[in-house]
């Protein structure tokens, strides 16, 4: 008899070869139909992995994610039968699960829609016939000759030793595969081919072109429907095609990833500024401009030349290598130390919004998800040992005030701690790691650890939040750093008249202003609310002898800084009202002979809601309000 011990602590006694799968059954017939692939002593195996001796298990279902992987791995083998099937001159290479989903590799002329339509009938044949999938171990010399005719599968068989290799079958298709998988195909309940694209063997340029299809699958059709259906709605707040209805911004092929804002954009970029240095200012930040190229020495001195050259944009310069800044940390270095400091100058809060460049590879950029060229909120806070948890705990609460307050947006807390390659000692990162840990407590905020994650200088606050389609980004941090400044030996005087070295704390409110444009404009669907909106206001005069008051209103709005535009083309009131909407203009004034006659506006929103008639300067007043509190609820 061999003992399992369950993630609850529970032991008990099973026979010796037994498998995940027959102990789910033991437990309940529901609860094996839905286990997907388990854990034994936190090593992922199928469900009919036999276990010969004492053991800690782990049954995953597929809303785990190991087990919404193995789910989508197993997906993908379906989806190769289903093509060798249909397209026998198809050569299978890979097919992995990704974030969502799943994509396997051909080398094939590309895939049409009507392709997948079939496709997607026989995978529907290859799930209602119920194949088990085994798992085999063969020889090297066995997988080669399994594998004859396949190119690709040969390289990989290559790159093994003489140790046994894993393939696994179902039903005539075999695949070269570490596994796991799920027990049968029936476990794949509905799923959905979405599209094809190329890719190159092993995402080298050099190598041949290959045809990918991607795919989602759940085990219920419901959670494919709800999927889809956020897909669609996703599409919908695409902010790429958000950007291009509004004007916000553009990209050209001359400058890839670099986004262009344009008259629109720029006002939310800069509206989004003004917000930040407001609370700058009410929170003693410093802000400086930086230079954006500096001398390689400068990155050997930080470390980022041995950690970070390949995402730097390198130039020679009087016969000297520089590079493009990727990021502040260092100039703000060389502004601390541009003079003496005393204990009493501490904390020194300095900010920066300077444009960034990282070499980020083409195939990865995305819209403002995605860029080369950015600017972040970056700030970067000199203190002593004795000021950090104050300082991390204000910055937690700068931080909630900014995305919960303000934007409504949930946010999710990590400690990333030290990784595999780090600058500095074992000491000082758990110091460092204690420290934020205690301003995570002290602030009242539930966190989760993320284990070597931290940067390589020092541990961080990592900081996910959720938009509204349930999607979650990384924008906000908060980095704890006792290497750079023993680097670049930045230090005050203390109390004590003796020299110590500072500690510097990095941090990112909004992160990346544009992902962070991104990720408000697909979050508000281009409806913005009243303070960031490019044109607040759209006067619409029904007829030319309402435009000179129109003109009147104009100039008293923009006196106060509201943002207020005239059509006064010469269009029905129902189209210019209709295109006003399709702007997202938060507030449309119609003015006819009454509005004239009353100093009155009409009102309309972008809801097709009809507030009707008040007074302009009532109106006017309660505006500046909703602008003044930033406020995401319509004063009307």
């Amino acid at each position: 008899m061999i003992k399992i011990t369950f993630p609850d602590g529970a032991v008990k006694e099973y026979q010796e070869g037994t498998t995940p799968l027959d102990i789910a059954k033991s437990i309940s017939e529901g609860l094996a139909r839905a286990c997907v692939a388990a854990k034994i002593n936190d090593v992922l195996v199928d469900m009919t992995f036999k276990i010969n001796e004492d053991a800690k298990l782990i049954l995953l279902k597929f809303d785990a994610k190991e087990g919404k992987e193995v789910f989508w791995h197993s997906s993908a083998h379906v989806l190769a039968q289903a093509v060798t099937r249909l397209f026998p001159k198809a050569v299978p290479t890979i097919g992995p699960s990704i974030e969502n989903g799943f994509y396997y590799d051909f080398d094939h002329e590309p895939f049409t829609p009507e392709d997948l339509i079939l496709i997607e009938k026989e995978m529907d044949k290859i799930v209602n016939e119920r194949l088990p999938i085994v798992r085999k171990e063969i020889s090297k010399s066995e997988a080669e000759k399994l594998f004859k005719s396949n190119e690709f599968k040969q390289e990989i068989i290559e790159e093994y030793s003489d140790s046994a290799l894993t393939v696994y079958e179902q039903g005539e298709y075999s695949d070269l595969c570490r596994g796991p998988h799920l027990p049968n195909t029936s476990m794949i309940k509905a799923f959905k081919l979405t599209k094809v694209s190329g890719a190159y063997w092993r995402g080298d340029a050099t190598n041949k072109s290959l045809a990918r299809i991607y795919g989602i699958s759940y085990p219920d059709k419901k959670l494919l429907t709800e999927y889809l259906t956020l897909i669609e709605e996703a599409e919908k707040r695409d902010h790429r095609k958000i950007g291009k209805e509004l004007e916000l911004f553009m990209f050209h092929e001359y400058s890839p990833g670099s986004p262009f804002f344009l008259p629109k954009g720029t006002v939310i970029y800069n509206e989004l500024l003004n917000f930040i240095r407001d609370e700058y200012r009410k929170r003693n930040y410093k802000e400086v401009i930086t230079p954006q190229m500096f001398n390689k020495k400068l990155w050997e001195t930080s470390g980022h030349w041995d950690f970070y050259k390949e995402n730097m944009f390198i130039n020679i310069v009087d016969g000297q290598e520089f590079a493009l800044k990727p990021m502040n940390c260092p100039s703000h270095l060389l502004i601390f130390k541009n003079s003496t400091k005393s204990y009493k100058d501490l904390p020194l809060r300095i900010a920066d919004f300077c444009m960034l460049h990282r070499n980020e590879l083409k195939g990865v950029l995305g819209g403002l998800m995605r860029v080369r060229k950015f600017a972040q909120d970056d700030a970067h806070i000199f203190c002593t040992e004795e000021q950090i948890e104050e300082e991390v705990f204000s910055m937690l609460e700068f931080i909630k005030y900014v995305w919960e307050d303000i934007f409504a947006i949930r946010l999710e807390y990590y400690l990333s701690t030290k990784p595999k390659d780090a600058l500095g000692s074992e000491e000082t990162w758990t110091k460092a790691e204690a420290q934020l840990a205690n301003a995570l407590n002290k602030a009242g905020i539930a966190y989760k650890i993320k284990a070597g994650d931290g940067a390589f200088y020092g541990p961080k606050i990592d900081i996910d939040l959720t938009d509204a389609l349930g999607r979650k980004w990384q924008c906000p941090t908060c980095q704890l750093d006792f290497n750079l400044p023993q680097r670049f030996e930045a230090e005050y005087e203390g109390q004590d008249g003796k020299k110590h070295q500072v500690v510097m704390i990095h941090r990112a409110v909004l992160g990346s202003l544009e992902r962070f444009t991104g990720i408000i404009v697909e979050h508000f669907a281009g409806k913005f609310p009243l303070w960031l909106s490019p044109v607040q206001v759209k006067l619409l005069p029904i007829a030319d002898r309402h435009v000179e008051y129109c003109n009147t209103l104009q100039k008293l709005f923009s006196e106060e800084k509201i943002r207020v535009e005239i059509d006064s083309r010469s269009e029905t009131i129902n189209k210019k009202v209709r295109d006003a909407q399709l702007e997202q203009v938060n507030y449309i004034l119609v003015i006819g002979d009454k509005e004239l006659e009353s100093n009155t506006v009409n009102i309309r929103t972008r809801d097709n809601r009809v507030v009707g008639a008040k007074d302009s300067k009532e109106f006017m007043s309660a505006i500046l309000e909703e602008i003044k509190k930033r406020n995401l609820k319509s004063v009307y």
